[in-house]
């Protein structure tokens, strides 16, 4: 449960956050920006009028798992809504599997791990001004000016992603950025207001991913160990390589929350529980041959 009014800053709560289109070349022309893609995970973060909240890009709030983050949020005036990714440093480059680690955590170990694995929150835009109120219709380079004018004041840990329109600087931190586990990059027009849900973005990755639809799960719901996928196009089933144990963590979390399922199986005759409503992201190129390497459950 949110703590939250119904909304702030004249945004309700729970947003639909925007998204953005795989690009294989870089885009290039007039008013268009380039943003670092870092490896993290999705995060409105709300600021009321008594306290901060935060929600995953699924809508879901996740403040408990994030107590560090949403103490910094406090410093921001309320009305203020940001958009951005929370990320975990480790020996100078990002660490998913530690954001991923602080995710999963029960409300009674995430104090614990924020002091192990402190989080920043990089921002790249804004939804809600405090003196403005909801500026989502407003264009792309007027709503930066906005989330710099009140992110670069804070400090860490909530800081501002970098933005250039100059397209072959944007190249040399595709290429460079990625020793530090910079996913990619992220290209906006200057333009274009935020519609939250739709792919108003491109994006350029190093390794593409896609999203899959989950329909089971081998093991209990408490220990998923394996989920079965269907994969594009088609709809086929494949059984996915066996989850680590912060994703089957993530997943049991999720299965806790869909209705009771029923014994399938897979073509090959696997014996598995049917589960709906769940989205995992699996590496560009696994899903060949039916082998699916999920990176992370929505």
């Amino acid at each position: 449960m949110s703590i939250f009014p119904a909304h702030a800053g004249g945004v309700e709560i729970p947003v639909g956050v925007a998204l953005a289109q795989p690009v294989s070349v870089l885009p290039r022309g007039p008013g268009l920006w380039y943003e670092p893609k870092y490896d993290g995970l999705r995060m409105i973060m709300f600021r009321g009028e008594e306290a901060v909240d935060c929600q995953a890009r699924s809508g879901r709030i996740i403040t408990p798992s994030w107590p560090d983050l949403a103490a910094a949020g406090a410093a921001l005036d309320p009305g203020t809504v940001l958009d951005g990714e929370a990320v975990v440093w480790r020996d100078g480059a990002l660490d998913f599997a530690a954001a991923q680690a602080r995710r999963a955590s029960s409300p009674s170990r995430a104090l614990a791990l924020s002091r192990r694995l402190p989080a920043q929150y990089a921002v790249f835009d804004v939804l809600a001004h405090p003196r403005y109120g909801d500026v989502r219709s407003r264009p792309y380079s007027e709503r930066r000016r906005m989330m710099l004018e009140l992110v670069e004041p804070l400090g860490h840990p909530i800081r501002p992603v970098p933005a250039t329109d100059d397209p072959d600087v944007a190249l040399h931190w595709y290429e460079s950025l990625r020793a530090i586990s910079v996913e990619g990059l992220v290209i906006k027009r200057a333009s274009s207001a935020y519609r939250g849900d739709h792919r108003i973005w491109q994006k350029m990755r190093h390794s593409e991913p896609r999203d899959l639809q989950v329909v089971g799960y081998t093991g209990t719901p408490r220990r998923p160990q394996a989920l079965v996928v269907e994969l594009p196009p088609g709809g086929r089933l494949a059984l996915t390589q066996r989850l680590s144990p912060v994703l089957a963590s993530q997943a049991a979390a999720r299965l806790r929350e869909a209705p009771a399922g029923v014994p399938a199986r897979t073509p090959d005759g696997v014996l598995y529980t049917t589960a709906r409503g769940i989205t995992v992201e699996s590496l560009a190129g696994t899903t060949r041959h039916q082998v699916v390497t999920v990176t992370r459950v929505r």
